[in-house]
This record gives C-alpha cells, sequence and structure tokens, in this order.
C-alpha cells in the first residue's frame, strides 16, 4: 500500500503507549537520512494508524505493510523496484494528531464544521486510500433509474479509464448517503468495492448494481427498513476522492 506525502507544520508527539508517533529515535534516523538529500522511501511495519507530521514533507514516499509475513521482503523489494505495481487501500483512517481521535469516515453528523479552534480535522490519509504508479480517470458515469420502489434495484455504470503509463489495478468504491432520516444516519457509508485491473491506456465499463439491503436501515424500533427518500450515490478511490456522483429516489 503506497501512501503519499503530505505537508504539516506542527510537530508531533514523540513516544510510545498513548501517541501515534514512531517510537524511540526513528524519527530522528528518518530526518537526518532526509537531510542527506537521497531519494527516500519510508517503509512502516505495525497495525495501526501513524502520525507522520514530524518528517513526511521530508520524505518521497511512504509503504505501509502492516504485518506482511514470511513473503513479505520479496513482495516489498517488487513493489519499490517497480515490477509490481501497488494497489492497497487503507482498511481505516489516519490522523494527522492524536487529538482527532476516534476518526472514522462513516460517522454521524456532527453540525458543526470538522476543524478544530487550534487545528484541521480533516485526516491525513482517509478510509479506503492508496497510491499506484498508475492514474485512473472515471467518467461518462449513467445511472439507469433515478426513481424505485424500496424493495427495486438500480444499476450505476460508468467507464474507467487508465491514464497513466503502467498497467495497474484500481480499488473502485461505493459509497452511499442516506439524505435524510427518522435517525442520524452516517455521512457516508462504503457498501461495495471491486478490484479492476487495466493495462496503460485501457478502459472498461464498470457497474455497481444498487440493491434494497444497501439502502436497508435500523428505525427508531431497531427495525430493518428501506425509508422513502433521497440517497447520494458517490463512487471513487477512497472516501475523499470521489469521481462519480449520482442521486436516486426510493419512494
Amino acid at each position: 500500500m503506497c501512501l503519499s506525502p503530505w505537508r504539516a507544520s506542527r510537530r508531533a508527539n514523540s513516544g510510545t503507549g498513548a501517541y501515534l508517533s514512531l517510537p524511540g529515535k526513528q524519527e530522528e534516523l528518518i530526518l537526518r537520512l532526509a537531510a542527506t538529500g537521497k531519494p527516500l522511501v519510508v517503509v512502516l511495519v505495525g497495525g495501526s494508524a501513524i502520525v507522520m507530521s514530524e518528517w513526511l514533507d521530508q520524505v518521497n514516499a511512504v509503504v505501509d505493510v502492516w504485518y506482511p509475513g514470511e513473503a513479505g521482503g520479496e513482495a516489498l523489494a517488487e513493489i519499490l523496484s517497480g515490477r509490481h505495481n501497488p494497489s492497497g487501500k487503507l482498511p481505516i483512517t489516519f490522523p494527522m494528531r492524536e487529538g482527532q481521535l476516534p476518526l472514522v469516515y462513516n460517522h454521524k453528523p456532527t453540525g458543526r464544521g470538522d476543524d478544530y479552534v487550534d487545528g484541521s480535522g480533516q485526516p491525513l490519509f482517509p478510509f479506503g486510500y492508496g497510491l499506484s504508479y498508475t492514474r485512473f480517470e472515471y467518467s461518462n458515469a449513467v445511472l439507469d433509474k433515478s426513481q424505485i420502489a424500496k424493495t427495486d434495484t438500480a444499476s450505476l455504470s460508468f467507464t474507467l479509464k487508465n491514464t497513466g503509463p503502467y498497467d495497474g489495478e484500481e480499488v473502485v468504491q461505493l459509497y452511499i448517503t442516506d439524505e435524510l432520516a427518522t435517525v442520524a444516519r452516517p455521512v457516508k457509508e462504503l457498501k461495495g468495492f471491486q478490484r479492476v485491473f487495466l493495462k496503460a491506456g485501457e478502459e472498461k465499463t464498470v457497474s455497481f448494481v444498487i440493491t434494497p439491503g444497501m439502502l436497508t436501515m435500523l428505525n427508531e424500533a431497531l427495525e430493518p427498513v428501506v425509508e422513502p427518500g433521497f440517497f447520494r450515490v458517490m463512487v471513487g478511490g477512497s472516501s475523499r476522492d470521489v469521481r462519480v456522483r449520482e442521486r436516486v429516489e426510493v419512494r
């Protein structure tokens, strides 16, 4: 999983335990290596989010390998050498600093902005984020029905094109938002995803079927229901990288 550099000015807390910064002298090591002027890729091994504002703007790239197992070294070598094009996506949200926690993409509406008085409320890396050695373009979105009954389905199709110089896979993610409900609903929810391989310059038509199960919620009596109203249907490369937006009404 490849993560891109991000610039931040505030110093991250160092230490262990409650902090998400790298422990010991690791951040100092990164900064000293970066000061040499040589290209630098930081490889993170671990099972949690890491705050990186102390050093992220000083390095060329970050690769998070989580706990890769016995074959992890070979896999990492293939990614760093360009023999394999990474396509992994983050299963969690990375915060800019610990004070933002808990930080999730599918939170309930807060009734206010996301920012704090002393910093941004935006994530360092959002849920579903990940880089590739190539680029993907989304276009020509078509929703076959703008209105459906509670038991009906709708199909969303679009064109996905590899516009970069290398073959690669894109993990296309489907998110849905219930615009108005009888109980508080998440601002968006992941409802589906597809891993699509495209050669350089190739394009394909990708489709998602919007089912009643994707629109179901628990009402005040904890009963599963599909309420009438408008639902936003969004597709993109992460929870914050939405490329396709459509709207369907349930009657």
